[in-house]
């Protein structure tokens, strides 16, 4: 006999199906208050795929991928406000300090809060630091052929890097915007003026550099983007991990080090499961992967057997750290005048 089907059973199958591809057949359907959104979370970044494996595995909370950047995270949560569909964000720094101005998120000071250094988290709980990483070059050797590993940002600049370079877009994608601000700084900028970076990404445009609106990773494994800007443990990855012709490289002028966050949003439908998630990315198991997938975890240090295939860290001294807050200021008016700048 044929039964009809109800609109709300309807949505549990459509849901339970969408997930249960996300997380690669892994859980059949989410059992009710065993399921958290978090957007931002693709399989491909930062190890956020095995990380996903794990919570579920220590948690029992399916958290399905999420292949939105920053930027289209927080505008879709706006667009969501009257009916919140995630329960929590991992955000570029600056833009969790913005989605905080927009009222879209609200303060959770859990368990791991307390022991964040005060510089990586907000002081009112809106926000809160999980690990940090270096902007770089994720440079793939073998599809560079004949052509020399780039040392620093004005070497892209040299004709013979002609359709070998890529980035996130930097006026929505917020490992773009960090990028940008990382060649800025090298190149004698502030946070006050971005003249040099503006001036530096009109000139790689005419090298014809490859602007994709999401993560890129596996685009720079198989060689079609031979220059990555990128973070440090995404090289690292590729090169010991996966095994790719990688090699990843703090330009010679200099670069920054940037933190990533979580926030729970406002009125989350499932607010203790996006609650746990954040206590679980901050517990010490939690923190002992972000380290093992090369990124600086904001709780312990970084183990021997990891910490020797990062480079030098006479190298790493060229990294620096910046007024985050001022970086987050500026961010419209910085992607306003890229584009600006960019289709003219």
């Amino acid at each position: 006999m044929t039964q009809t089907m109800n609109r709300r059973d309807f949505g549990k199958l459509v849901f339970g199906s969408a997930l249960m591809m996300a997380t690669g057949g892994n859980v059949l359907f989410a059992q009710e208050g065993k399921t958290a959104i978090c957007y931002n979370v693709p399989a491909e970044w930062a190890g956020w795929g095995s990380m996903l494996r794990l919570i579920a595995k220590e948690t029992g909370i399916n958290v399905p991928i999420d292949n939105k950047n920053s930027g289209q995270s927080v505008s879709q949560v706006i667009a969501e406000a009257k009916n919140p569909v995630a329960d929590a964000m991992y955000l570029g720094i600056s833009f969790a300090i913005n989605a905080k101005k927009a009222g879209i998120i609200e303060p959770y000071k859990g368990k791991g809060w307390q022991s964040v250094p005060d510089n990586l988290k907000d002081p009112e709980g809106y926000w809160v630091s999980i690990h940090a990483g270096t902007v770089g070059f994720m440079v793939n050797t073998e599809a560079l052929g004949d052509v020399p590993v780039p040392t620093g940002w004005k070497d892209l600049l040299d004709p013979k890097y002609d359709g070998m370079v890529g980035f996130l877009d930097p006026s929505s994608a917020f490992v773009g915007y960090a990028c940008a601000v990382a060649a800025n700084q090298a190149l004698g900028g502030t946070l006050d003026n971005f003249a040099p970076g503006i001036d530096f990404y009109k000139k790689l445009l005419e090298n014809h550099p490859i602007i994709p609106k999401q993560t890129a990773y596996a685009r720079c494994l198989s060689g079609e983007i031979p220059i990555l800007f990128d973070y440090d443990f995404d090289a690292y990855r590729a090169k010991y991990t996966d095994k790719a012709p990688i090699e990843f490289v703090i330009p010679s002028e200099g670069t920054i080090q940037v933190p990533y966050v979580m926030t729970l949003v406002k009125n989350a439908p499932h607010r203790a499961n996006g609650e746990a998630v954040i206590d679980f990315v901050l517990s010490e198991k939690g923190q002992q992967f972000w380290a093992e997938n090369f990124l600086r975890p904001v709780l312990g240090d970084i183990p021997a057997s990891v910490k020797d295939k990062f480079l030098p860290d006479e190298q790493y001294k060229r990294a620096i750290g910046i007024d985050y807050a001022r970086m987050a200021d500026v961010q419209q008016a910085f992607g306003e005048a890229y584009l600006k700048a960019t289709k003219a």
